[in-house]
């Protein structure tokens, strides 16, 4: 349980104005809160996490037979700082002028930006950290259903100033994490 809210907390955290929030929140507020939109992105949400779950599985698997334990440290502090720097270096597209309607694009998109985004990264190096996948890759679903799902309610919400600011502050929290896990396993 502790994995599974641990992990919701640092997924809302290093989702916070992410791309795929602000993308559902510009097409909620361009084509009106179609609920299929939520769907799409609850379910993409979800697979994401689910895939950065089963990779770190893989990973410590992979890790235990052919390098040992720092290996998991300095991978989860990799994909920590990666992470950090991805919130605080990207920017959300503009909004098109003419957003499409299908939902399979939407999908497709979505997914797309969600394989390698803050959120997932931190499932990763949860789920490494933690050598319990199955929770954090929950938390980390959880969390992304619940910020795409305040996107899809609230499109102003998510595409404010003051959202962008708390990106950059949690990407800055996300390095200086990577950096104390490096120190712990370097110093």
């Amino acid at each position: 349980m502790s994995g599974f809210l641990f992990a919701f907390l640092c997924a809302v955290l290093a989702g916070i104005g992410a791309r795929d929030q602000v993308l559902v929140a510009q097409l909620s507020a361009r084509l009106g809160p179609h609920p299929g939109l939520l769907v799409v992105a609850l379910c993409t949400g979800g697979a994401a996490s689910a895939g950065a779950a089963f990779a770190a599985s893989a990973m410590s698997a992979q890790m235990a037979t052919a390098m040992g334990g720092p290996a998991r440290l300095v991978f989860a502090a990799l994909a920590l700082a990666i992470a950090g720097a991805e919130a605080l270096l990207s920017r959300p597209r503009k909004p098109a002028d003419e957003p499409t309607r299908s939902l399979v694009a939407a999908a497709v998109v979505l997914l797309a930006g969600q394989l390698t985004d803050a959120v997932r990264l931190v499932v990763l190096a949860l789920a490494l950290l933690t050598a319990a996948p199955i929770p954090v890759g929950m938390g980390g679903a959880a969390a992304s259903a619940a910020l795409l799902g305040t996107a899809w309610a609230f499109p102003a919400l998510a595409t404010n100033h003051r959202t962008a600011l708390a990106r950059r502050i949690a990407g800055g929290i996300l390095l200086i994490a990577a950096l104390v896990l490096a120190l712990r396993v370097f110093g």
